[in-house]
């Protein structure tokens, strides 16, 4: 394994390098100049990005019997927002240095310090409220009449259609609606990566269960929670926490909140929230629509608003998440004594781009072609990748790179017997299987997976 010195430390530069090398993330509209806040997925980060997201969607809707699905629109009628409070209160504070211009956000930096990027010392105006909402119109008259909002969060949408999902299926309290989708945010800065950007996922369920019986449902999604980072996606344990809302954070209609945090390359931050929101949410919407949000108790005939427990988290911090997480640059010494330097992605195969390589030892001899019939055999069960560029060694690399858990080569004695050699990413171990067992021995492996 990696030596534990600060030439090999996980830092946000080496992420970055590699997501674009490796085609994970790029810089939205790069080829003219690039957009902050912006970002691309590409062929190996839109894999990731959704292994997750179904990863996500079967945990909290296949494997619950008392959550369904849901898909809002982007766009909502104004008054949604301004029932949930996001037109009046969504907001951070805002300075700029008359200086260069740079804008901050007044409560992250020191108003008697330099600007942090020109130097210059009492240089910031006044801070004022910015509201975080992307504002447009819908209709052909740009007017107060027209005015939407891009959503800033995907809960809302759960909460006005609670009633539509309500009539329309056969839920009982409690239950659940689980819903991932984009969000926007116009943040005044936009830094680490992928961490906090304009638009984002996310991954919504809230908890509908009824008055008195939160404190129970509460304690139970947050173990299920942080479970599923550990146990589905892999995440090692020393490297989440939990942090609790403090009376300065906790939002005023809020019972009670937790994060569980991930420690990413630039410290601990919010991974997921695990929130006690009482019946704010729908109370809300009752008074600013007229209609009714109450729930009718098929075994009791009593009429109540019910109480929701959030779970929420981001999509695309879970990408950044199981980056970092997963990044490592082993030294290696060979036999020589020189060291070399193998950087690896050791994603749960869960997660993983891509499950299986496919390599023939070398082009010629009809190995290729073996290969190549045998990667097109396994595409039914396993995201696949074939790759007959370079020397094996060289191609391992590439595929220790993008985290690709197994690696399978082709040689002349598969040709004789029909076997291969399995390669587990991680340890670098190699066995001899049949062909016939590839399937079996894979899913095996990943049904007993540990990380070395």
């Amino acid at each position: 394994m990696a030596e534990n010195n600060e030439k090999n430390k996980v830092t946000m530069d080496k992420i970055v390098s590699l997501c674009r090398r490796r085609g994970f993330i790029f810089q939205s509209s790069e080829i003219y100049g690039g957009l902050n806040g912006a970002y691309d997925y590409g062929p190996m980060g839109v894999r990731l990005k959704n292994n997750l997201r179904d990863l996500w969607w079967k945990e909290m809707t296949q494997l619950h019997d008392n959550i369904v699905g849901l898909d809002a629109s982007i766009l909502m009628h104004a008054k949604v927002w301004e029932a949930s409070g996001h037109v009046s209160n969504f907001t951070d504070p805002m300075v700029d240095c008359k200086q260069c211009k740079s804008r901050f956000r007044a409560d992250q930096i020191d108003l008697n310090a330099p600007c942090p990027v020109c130097g210059t010392r009492g240089s910031f105006t006044t801070p004022r409220n910015f509201n975080l909402m992307f504002q447009t119109h819908i209709g052909a008259n740009a007017d107060a009449a027209s005015t939407i909002y891009l959503r800033p969060e995907t809960a809302q949408g759960i909460y006005v259609d609670f009633k539509n999902v309500v009539s329309s299926s056969r839920v009982k309290i409690p239950f659940g609606i689980a819903q991932v989708g984009k969000s926007f945010r116009n943040e005044i800065t936009t830094k680490n990566f992928i961490f906090r950007s304009c638009e984002f996922e996310q991954m919504e369920m809230q908890f509908f269960c009824k008055p008195g019986t939160e404190d129970e449902w509460f304690p139970y999604w947050r173990e299920q929670r942080f479970n599923f980072y550990t146990d589905k996606v892999g995440i090692r344990k020393e490297a989440l926490r939990w942090h609790q809302h403090g009376p300065d954070e906790l939002a005023f209609y809020a019972k009670d909140a937790y994060d569980i945090q991930f420690y990413f390359p630039m410290g601990w931050q919010e991974l997921e929230g695990i929130h006690s929101r009482t019946d704010y949410d729908l109370t809300q919407h009752q008074k600013f629509s007229g209609k009714e949000m109450t729930y009718l108790d098929p075994e009791t005939n009593q009429k109540y608003i019910p109480y929701v427990v959030e779970t929420s988290a981001g999509l695309t911090r879970n990408v950044l998440m199981a980056l970092s997480d997963a990044y490592e640059e082993e030294v290696l010494k060979g036999e020589d004594g020189k060291e070399d330097v193998r950087t690896v992605l050791h994603f749960h195969p869960n997660v993983a781009p891509v499950m299986v390589a496919v390599l023939p030892l070398v082009k010629k001899d009809g190995l290729a072609e073996y290969a190549s019939d045998l990667e097109h055999s396994l595409r039914e069960e396993f995201v696949t990748d074939f790759d007959t560029s370079g020397a094996i060694g060289r191609r391992y690399r590439r595929q220790d790179e993008i985290g690709t858990p197994y690696c399978i080569t082709v040689d002349y004695d598969t040709l004789k017997d029909n076997t291969v050699t399995l390669r587990f990413r991680d340890s670098m171990e190699q066995m001899r299987i049949p062909v016939s067992e590839i399937e079996s021995t894979i899913k095996k492996a990943t049904k007993e997976y540990k990380r070395v």
